[in-house]
């Protein structure tokens, strides 16, 4: 007499329970891991909900409730991975701190998962406006929040006119994206010390653009 077919076992995580609006360490810790995990081994392009969802043991509608959609989740990873390998530097000089910065960063983009699939999350927020708004309103203010307090610093001890800090800190990321965008984020260190000393040289108070009336 045949037995009956076994169902075949699975990878999948047992399901950990969720405790509503606020958020279970236990579950958040496995799913930022998973989504760790699948971007190593597939890249941005292989990232999905479904398979976080798969490999962490989570319910779907956690992962939402939490990161409303897989670009959220990608920043979410991005930031602490970030966080985790790069210091934000405070040598007491805004070139030796814009210089330090761009070499780790550089580094971090080429040789983590999370930095390799940044450049993906850009390209993809130019069709999705789910992936826009979460660039928009949750990447690029933690970014500005990171780094602006370089400036601030700088301003204070009269590196550069307050008042041009902010377009300052934006002129910065620019450099950084349009070499990410065209890959060329090979470290670099002659023309990351004149990027740094040109950041310097704009905002000098001496230099600075009057306001305009």
């Amino acid at each position: 007499m045949n037995e009956p077919d076994t169902p075949a076992p699975t990878e999948t995580a047992p399901r950990r329970a969720s405790i509503g609006a606020r958020r279970n360490p236990a579950a958040e810790t496995a799913i930022l891991a998973a989504a760790r995990g699948l971007l190593a081994e597939k890249g941005y392009a292989g990232f999905s909900i479904d398979e976080v969802a798969r490999r962490a043991g989570a319910g779907k509608p956690t992962i939402y409730r939490w990161w409303p959609s897989k670009a959220d989740l990608f920043i979410a990873v991005y930031a602490a991975d970030k966080a985790a390998a790069i210091a934000v530097p405070d040598t007491g000089s805004l070139a030796a701190d814009l210089a330090g910065y761009t070499a780790a960063l550089w580094r971090f983009w080429r040789e983590t998962p999370s930095g390799a699939a940044f450049r993906a999350l850009l390209a993809e927020a130019q069709a999705s406006e789910q992936a826009m708004t979460a660039l928009r309103e949750k990447f690029l203010p933690l970014r500005l929040a990171d780094l602006g307090c370089v400036f601030t610093r700088a301003a204070g001890r009269g590196e550069i006119a307050a008042a041009d800090a902010e377009s300052l800190l934006q002129l910065y990321i620019g450099f950084h994206w349009v070499h990410l965008l065209t890959e060329r984020i090979d470290e670099d260190a002659a023309l990351i010390d004149r990027m740094a000393r040109l950041i310097v040289r704009a905002g000098r108070p001496d230099t600075a653009a009057p306001p305009s009336r």
